[in-house]
């Protein structure tokens, strides 16, 4: 991993960075094609070289989250749309038990985006 990469998380405050660094280890486990990357000033994991979720913390809400690139071609109710025409948003309390089942759903979802053909792989 980068430099850079490393210093994002641990420059976050705890429960903060522990919920972030649980939420990387979750988002690499669902496919050996996903690699973790630094794009943009922040984490990004990409499929295959593609860009496929990020993970940020929320300016308003103080309460990191997984941005997903292609959220908006699947619904789920624990997605969030807020002023992106793009991306979709899950956020989490870092005090509280990650929903390992909920996200793995989501990311899977939209892995199988890339999967299936329906976004391009080059």
């Amino acid at each position: 991993m980068s430099v850079q990469l490393d210093n994002f998380y641990l420059q976050q405050p705890e429960p903060t960075q522990g919920c972030l660094l649980a939420l990387r280890e979750i988002i690499l486990k669902q496919d050996k094609n996903i690699t973790a990357e630094w794009k943009y000033g922040m984490p990004f994991f990409c499929y295959k070289g593609k860009m496929f979720c990020y993970l940020w913390v929320h300016k308003k809400y103080k309460q990191p989250y997984i941005g997903l690139v292609e959220g908006q071609r699947f619904n789920h109710p624990s997605l969030i749309v807020e002023n992106r025409s793009r991306m979709k948003i899950i956020l989490f309390n870092a005090n509280e038990d990650l929903p390992v089942e909920i996200i793995e759903h989501i990311l899977n979802n939209a892995l199988d985006l890339y999967r299936n053909g329906v976004i391009k792989i080059k």
